[in-house]
């Protein structure tokens, strides 16, 4: 006899360490499983914090069928005890029970490093949660949010929208919402600095935009508004270093296709065709100075400067003048 299409599976793995995407994941699990029984309880527990016994308990079958959701977390810290008791478990689940094993991809021990492995053998549902570190994977992501919600979005929105709101991906995704609800559903640039509008155009982006350009006051003007509301000072700090990486990289790769060097790079054609025109300006030395002074504040942002507000100006200042020499 088929399943109904309601029914969950039994056992699901959610892998990596990327908080928002593993949240929504075991989220999924619960709504999967209310679908097919509406008072399914939820029960996460730290696998530190629970023996093979106390397992065998919240897995065993209930004398009533109620479901159960039990999501095991943190599971690159398991036991080889607990991790033999899981797998063992697998080999024959409850009924109405779906268990959850959230493990980031890593782990010390050798029953830590194998469990993924091992619950994929044993027919695991798994969900990708790897952490999002690539300025593609975050457009991507920024685009799969927008549809998601039910709109589009062209190319420099997504540019817009990433530069207004940063890498954080719980205020990119809440963004990406909000837009499609307010814009009717599709998008754009325009659409992005309306909602954005006294924020966007003070982000470290823009900064790290008029600092690379060599615009000493537009970029020390962003650079104060872009503070006097709270910017972080690692958001700015990102932002620089990754204009001037960006820069050197396009540079590098010389005056080509944007559409040709988008895979070589691993950048977007529209992001390749700004950097283009930012490279004219500068050559290698000057390049090379950049790339110390973005390292240098990184650091300074971080803790080893007193005042990490002098450390982002002076840093503004300094790729600015780096711009201008030849």
């Amino acid at each position: 006899m088929t399943a109904p299409a309601t029914t969950p599976a039994p056992l699901q793995l959610v892998l990596g360490d990327e908080e928002l995407l593993v949240e929504r994941a075991v989220r999924a699990a619960l709504d999967s499983s209310r679908l097919a029984d509406d008072t399914a309880e939820l029960t996460r527990m730290r696998v530190s914090d629970i023996t093979p016994p106390e397992l065998a308990e919240l897995v065993s079958p209930s004398l009533f069928s109620e479901g159960r959701v039990i999501v095991l977390e943190h599971a690159q810290d398991i036991s080889q005890e607990l991790a033999d008791a899981v797998l063992s478990y697998v080999k024959d689940p409850a009924d109405g029970v779906v268990l959850v094993v959230v493990h980031s991809g890593g782990g010390r021990s050798k029953a830590a490093k194998s469990l993924p492995s091992a619950l994929r053998k044993a027919g695991a549902v798994v969900t990708e949660c790897e952490k999002i570190t690539k300025p593609a994977e975050r457009e991507a992501f920024v685009r799969n949010e927008v549809r998601r919600a039910g709109g589009r979005i062209d190319a420099a929105g997504v540019a817009a929208l990433v530069d207004a709101v940063g890498s954080d991906l719980r205020e990119l995704a809440s963004a990406a919402a909000q837009l499609v609800a307010d814009s009717g559903g599709k998008v754009d640039e325009d659409a992005v600095r309306r909602y954005h509008r006294g924020k966007a155009d003070v982000t470290g982006f823009l900064v790290a935009e008029k600092a690379v350009a060599g615009d000493r006051a537009a970029a020390l003007e962003s650079l104060r508004w872009a503070q006097q509301i709270g910017v972080p000072h690692v958001l700015i700090a990102d932002a620089l270093a990754d204009a001037v990486r960006t820069t050197a990289r396009v540079s590098a790769a010389g005056r080509g296709n944007p559409n040709q060097l988008a895979g070589e790079l691993g950048m977007p054609p529209w992001k390749i065709r700004k950097a283009q025109g930012q490279a004219r300006g500068w050559s290698a030395g000057p390049l090379a100075d950049a790339m110390r002074i973005v390292a240098r504040v990184n650091a300074e942002v971080k803790g080893a400067a007193a005042d990490p507000d002098y450390a982002l100006e002076r840093a503004v200042l300094e790729i600015a003048a780096a711009r201008q020499r030849r």
